[in-house]
C-alpha cells in the first residue's frame, strides 16, 4: 500500500505550476495535475494529468474525488502588464479566475481536503504605496484600505478573502501567498502574455550586436524578481506551517529598474544593444516584496541573487531563439 502524501495541482499545465509538480514528485508526494493545457516546454511531472476546465462545476466535483493532502491553487486568467494593464482582458481576468478559486473551494471543503494553498500577488497592493520608484510600501499589513492598480488585483484580493472565509466558517486549513514577479527557465518568453525577465532576455537574444531593444516608459520603473525555485521554496514552507497562514509576501527584497535589468541581460550575453523607450502598459512605479513577516513567521528568506537566475533564464530562453531561427 503506497502510504505517500496526494496532492493536487491546479494550474499545473502552466510556468509555476509545472515546477511545482516535479519538486512534490522529487518530495515523495502522489500528484494530480489539472489545466487546460500540458506544460509547454516540458513533459508533466504528475501521476495524473486531466486536461479539465476549472470553470465547470462539474469537473471540479471530479478532480476532487477524495480528501487530499494539500491542494494547491494556481490556476487563474493572467500574464504580464501588456496582458494585465491594457483593461482589455479585464472582465475575463475578474469572471474565469473568480469561478475556479469559487469552485475549488466549496467541492473541496466538500471532499474534505486538508489544506489548501493560494496563490495571490503583489498586484493587491495599493497603487499609493507605490508611487516612487526608490520606497515602495509593500507590507503585508498595507493592502487595506484597498485600492489595487488593476482588475487582475481586485480579483487576487477577493480571492484572499474568499479563502479566509473558508477558514473561519469551515474550518478548512487555508495559506494564502502574495507572489513577486516569479521568473525562470520554461515561463511563457513571447506572445504578449509574458513578463519582463522573459521579454527582456528574448529581445537581448534576437538582436545582434549594435541593434536596439524596446522597453515602455523610460526603463526606470523598479521592480523585484523571484527565481522559481526560491519561489517553491516558500511555497513548501508556508504549506508545511503549523499556524500561520498568511497572507505572505514570497518575493525578493533586491529591486532593480527596468534599465538595470536590461544591463543584466545584455552582460549575460556578451553583448551592447541600444534601449529605445517607447509608450507601452507600465503598471506601478516601483514594487519590491516586503520580507520582513516571512522571516519573522517561517524563519526563511530566498538567498539567489537576480543576476544568477537570469543567467539560467537568459541561457533557456536564447536556446528557444536559435530554435526559432534553424
Amino acid at each position: 500500500m503506497d502510504n505517500s502524501k496526494k496532492a493536487l495541482v491546479c494550474g499545473a499545465g502552466g510556468f509555476i505550476g509545472s515546477h511545482l509538480v516535479k519538486k512534490l514528485k522529487r518530495e515523495g508526494f502522489w500528484v494530480r495535475g489539472v489545466d487546460l493545457k500540458y506544460p509547454e516546454f516540458s513533459s508533466t511531472g504528475a501521476d495524473e494529468f486531466e486536461i479539465s476546465d476549472l470553470r465547470d462545476q462539474q469537473v471540479c466535483q471530479k478532480i476532487l474525488d477524495q480528501p487530499f493532502d494539500e491542494v494547491y491553487q494556481l490556476a487563474a486568467d493572467m500574464g504580464g502588464a501588456g496582458y494585465i494593464f491594457t483593461g482589455e482582458h479585464d472582465a475575463d481576468v475578474m469572471h474565469n479566475s473568480a469561478t475556479i478559486n469559487l469552485n475549488i473551494l466549496h467541492y473541496g471543503q466538500k471532499a474534505g481536503i486538508k489544506k489548501i494553498f493560494y496563490s495571490s500577488s503583489a498586484c493587491i497592493y495599493p497603487e499609493r504605496n507605490q508611487l516612487e520608484t526608490g520606497n515602495p510600501n509593500l507590507e503585508e499589513s498595507s493592502a487595506y484600505p484597498a485600492a489595487p492598480d488593476s482588475e487582475y488585483g481586485w480579483e487576487k484580493l477577493f480571492g484572499e478573502r474568499l479563502y479566509f472565509s473558508f477558514f473561519r466558517n469551515f474550518g478548512l486549513e487555508v495559506r494564502v501567498a502574495r507572489f513577486h514577479n516569479i521568473f525562470g527557465p520554461e515561463g511563457t518568453w513571447r506572445g504578449g502574455k509574458e513578463k519582463s525577465p522573459a521579454a527582456i532576455c528574448r529581445k537581448v537574444a534576437e538582436t545582434e550586436e549594435g541593434g536596439s531593444i524596446e522597453i515602455w516608459g523610460d526603463g526606470e520603473q523598479t521592480r523585484s524578481f523571484l527565481y522559481i525555485d526560491e519561489c517553491l521554496k516558500g511555497v513548501r514552507r508556508l504549506m508545511d506551517s503549523k499556524e500561520f497562514r498568511g497572507p505572505v509576501n514570497i518575493g525578493s527584497e533586491e529591486m532593480v529598474s527596468i534599465n538595470k535589468l536590461a544591463e543584466m541581460a545584455m552582460d549575460i550575453a556578451g553583448k551592447k544593444v541600444k534601449i529605445d523607450h517607447v509608450p507601452g502598459p507600465l503598471g506601478v512605479r516601483g514594487r519590491r516584496s516586503d520580507n520582513r513577516l516571512i522571516r519573522k513567521e517561517l524563519g526563511w528568506e530566498p538567498e539567489m541573487k537576480l543576476y544568477d537566475g537570469l543567467k539560467l533564464t537568459y541561457k533557456w530562453i536564447e536556446e528557444r531563439v536559435k530554435e526559432l531561427n534553424r
